[in-house]
C-alpha cells in the first residue's frame, strides 16, 4: 500500500477537525495532507501528527491537482460547487453533505454494510457518506436482514446537538449556564426551540408530507444503502440535550422470525457492532458512554409481540465518529485497498 494526497475540505468544522482525529488514529498513509475552509479560517493552522498545517481558503481558482482523496464536510452547496472541480482534477470526492446522496450515479456507502459499492466513484469520482443517524442505524439492521429479510422499520431517534454543528453544541453549554446561573435563557438559533431541558422533534426543514427532511432522509438512504427498494420505513427524528452521541429506538418487521437469541448471536458476529444488553444489572448502550467509540452499540434487544415477527432494538453510536468522520475514513480505506 502506498501513499495518498488528502484533502478534508471543511477542516474547520466539528465534522472536519474529527476527521483529521480520526485520520491520525488509524493511521491512514497519507503522503501530503491539505486543509480547506471558508475565508474567515484563512491563515488558521490545525495540528496533524505533530505538525501545524495551515488551512487554505477554498475558491474555484485553486488547482486541486495531485489531492487523490478529498474527504468532504462543507454542507451541501460548497459540496455541488467544489466536489465536481475535485474530481476533474482527478480526486476521488468522499462528501459528507446531503448533496450526492441520492443521486443515482453516486454511491451512498456504509462500509459494514454494502462496501462493493464503493467501485462506483468511477461514474463521477464521488462517494457519499449517508446522513449520521442512517449510519448506526443500517450497521444494526444489516445482519437481520441477512437472515430474516426486513419488511419494515419504524424508529424514532434522540440525536446529539453535535449533529448540527459546533454551533449548537454552544448554544446548549450557553443555555445550561445560563439555566443555572438564573439568568435569562439564550433565545434558540441554532436549534429550532430552546434545547437546554428539552426535546424537539424538528431536524432540518419540515416538507410538504409533514415530515422533516432528516426523516427521509432516514427513509430514502436505507432503501439505497440496503439495496432494497421494498424495505417500508418511517421515522420520527428528534434532537435531545445530550452533545455527543445518537441514540435509535428501532421496531423491526421480518419475514422470517428471528428470536432474541438468534438476534444477539446475529448482531454480536456482525462488523462494527457491540452488544451490551444486560438490562437486570442495568446494562444497555448510553450516549455518554458511546461517545469517542467508533462502533455501533446495540441492546434492550427484545421481541415484539404485538406483532408475529417483529423485534425492538436501542442503536446508539457516536454521530462524530461513526456517523460521520469515521465512515468517512473507512470508505477512502476500503477505496485504497481495492480500487486505487
Amino acid at each position: 500500500m502506498g501513499e495518498y494526497n488528502v484533502a478534508v475540505v471543511g477542516a474547520t468544522g466539528a465534522v472536519g477537525r474529527m476527521m483529521l482525529t480520526v485520520l491520525e488514529e488509524r493511521n491512514f498513509p497519507i503522503k501530503n495532507l491539505r486543509l480547506f475552509a471558508s475565508p474567515k479560517s484563512k491563515g488558521l493552522k490545525l495540528s496533524f501528527k505533530g505538525e501545524e498545517i495551515e488551512v487554505e481558503v477554498l475558491e474555484e481558482t485553486k488547482s486541486f491537482k495531485g489531492i487523490d482523496i478529498a474527504l468532504f464536510s462543507a454542507g451541501a452547496q460548497r459540496s455541488l460547487d467544489y466536489a465536481p472541480l475535485f474530481a476533474r482534477d482527478g480526486a476521488v470526492v468522499i462528501d459528507n453533505s446531503s448533496a450526492w446522496r441520492m443521486d443515482p450515479e453516486i454511491p451512498l456507502v456504509v462500509p459494514e454494510v454494502n462496501p462493493h459499492a464503493v467501485a462506483g466513484y468511477k461514474n463521477k469520482g464521488i462517494i457519499a457518506n449517508p446522513n449520521c443517524s442512517t449510519i448506526q442505524m443500517v450497521v444494526a439492521l444489516k445482519p437481520l436482514h441477512d437472515y430474516g429479510k426486513i419488511k419494515r422499520v419504524v424508529v424514532s431517534t434522540y440525536q446529539a446537538v453535535s449533529g448540527a454543528g459546533q454551533k449548537a453544541i454552544n448554544e446548549l453549554e450557553n443555555q445550561i449556564k445560563a439555566w443555572c446561573e438564573g439568568s435569562p435563557m439564550p433565545s434558540a438559533k441554532y436549534i429550532p426551540q430552546t434545547i437546554a431541558f428539552n426535546c424537539v422533534p424538528h431536524i432540518d426543514v419540515f416538507l410538504p408530507n409533514g415530515y422533516t427532511k432528516e426523516e427521509m432522509k432516514m427513509v430514502n438512504e436505507t432503501k439505497k444503502i440496503m439495496e432494497d427498494p421494498d424495505i417500508q420505513v418511517t421515522a420520527t427524528t428528534v434532537r435531545v440535550p445530550v452533545f455527543y452521541g445518537h441514540a435509535e429506538a428501532i421496531n423491526v418487521e421480518t419475514e422470517k422470525k428471528i428470536t432474541v437469541e438468534k438476534a444477539k448471536e446475529l448482531l454480536e458476529n456482525a462488523p462494527g457492532i457491540i452488544v451490551i444488553d444486560n438490562p437486570e444489572e442495568k446494562l444497555y448502550p448510553l450516549q455518554i458512554d458511546v461517545a469517542g467509540r467508533d462502533e455501533v452499540f446495540v441492546g434492550r434487544i427484545r421481541e415484539d409481540f404485538s406483532i408475529e415477527n417483529g423485534l425492538n432494538l436501542w442503536v446508539v453510536a457516536d454521530n462524530l465518529r461513526k456517523g460521520a468522520a469515521t465512515n468517512a475514513v473507512q470508505i477512502a480505506e476500503v477505496l485504497i485497498k481495492n480500487y486505487l
